[in-house]
This record gives C-alpha cells, structure tokens and sequence, in this order.
C-alpha cells in the first residue's frame, strides 16, 4: 500500500510541475506578431483656390515639427503667406488650427495684408477646406474701397492636400 500512495504522489507532482510549466509558457508567449510599423508622413502639400496667402491659384508647404505642431509657408498668384498649426490628432492627414499672414497683391496689385486664426478640415484623403478671419494690417493700391470699412474679413480656401 506504501508503494502505491508513494507511485500516486510522485505522478501527481510530475503532473503538477509539467502544468506550471505549460501555463507559463501560455502567458508569456506572445499571443500576435506585433503591430507594423506606420508610415508617419511629416509634410504635406496643398494646392487649390486661395491657397498660398489667399491667392486665386496657389500652393503651400506644411512640415510637421512634432506629431501635432506644424509650420506652412505658400504662394501662388501675387500672393504669399505663412502659418503655424496645431492639428486635432497626430499626423499630417488631419484638420487642424492656423494662425497665419496672408499678404494679398505685389507691387501695384497689392490689395492687403491680414493676420488670424482659422480652421483648416481635411478629409482622410485629398480634400481640404479652410475657413477663417482675418484683421486687415495694411491695405493697398489694388484695395476696393466700399462704403463701410471693415477691420476683419472672412477668409477661406479649398483644394487637395497630397501628403509626401
């Protein structure tokens, strides 16, 4: 009887110590390949309707700085501007906030000069929309002059975004 409870005892605990062995395994083996990795685009560039300092055909370059905080520089026809951004989510792909200076005109084409904040929507891919206020710094020979002077204008702009 003495062999039998000690064949009994020594199985179970082989049993016992092969299942700490499997269980280990089980929960340090991982379960997936781990996840590729993201291609982060850092710049971008838009082309489109008063893009690039509000230009009636124009272009801009953004460089992102870190995964949220980007700058802009553009131009386009007589017309030039700059811009710093904070985008909503990281990456280049999407909308964010401007604070930017168009300067509208060259020379005798000059209409004016503006500074503000704006929103800028961008789609998941291609489309852009940008719509904004800008305060009047300096107006020009090209200004319309109206009846009312206003200190702000509405500012806006639409096109394609191609991320590189």
């Amino acid at each position: 009887m003495k062999k039998i409870n000690l064949l009994i005892a020594c199985c179970l605990a082989t049993t016992l110590s092969f299942a700490q062995n499997v269980v280990d395994t089980v929960y340090t083996t991982p379960l997936s390949k781990p996840a590729p990795a993201i291609d982060f685009k850092t710049k971008a560039i838009t082309v489109g309707f008063l893009q690039g300092g509000g230009a009636l055909i124009g272009g801009d370059l953004e460089i992102l700085l870190s995964d949220r905080l980007g700058i802009q520089g553009g131009m386009g026809m007589f017309a030039y501007g700059f811009g710093l951004n904070y985008h909503l989510k990281p990456g280049i792909n999407s909308s964010f906030l401007s604070f930017g200076y168009w300067h509208q005109g060259l020379g005798s084409t000059f209409v004016q000069s503006l500074v503000g904040p704006s929103f800028v929507f961008r789609a998941k891919k291609i489309f852009t929309f940008q719509i904004g206020l800008g305060a009047i710094l300096e107006r020009g020979p090209a200004y319309v002059t109206s009846a009312v002077e206003v200190p702000m204008i509405l500012t806006y702009s639409i096109g394609m975004y191609f991320p590189i």
